[in-house]
């Protein structure tokens, strides 16, 4: 039987991934494992699908940052309709 290799991720994978850092921990992966970058992102994935409080966490995540940008994106838009009704 062939083992599951994504069961077994390198310690500081596991680590970025509780941190949130799912790129970091693809990067991990990647070197530690020798995979490319699909393989490493896959491995990732489907060790994530095993653990759906990590996914959750990760959805999260994106939600907060898409808000985040988008209330940077209109205090900049509203930033320069004032100055440019204050400045014409």
């Amino acid at each position: 039987m062939i083992p599951d290799k994504t069961q077994d991720l390198p310690a500081a994978a596991l680590e970025a991934l509780s941190r949130g850092q799912k790129i970091e921990a693809i990067k991990i992966v990647r070197e530690a494992r020798g995979l490319g970058l699909k393989e490493s992102k896959d491995a990732v994935d489907q060790y994530l699908k095993t653990r759906p409080d990590l996914e959750q966490k990760f959805a999260e995540l994106q939600a907060q940052a898409v808000g985040s940008f988008m209330r940077w994106a209109l205090f900049l838009a509203v930033g320069i309709g004032a100055a440019f009704f204050f400045l014409r």
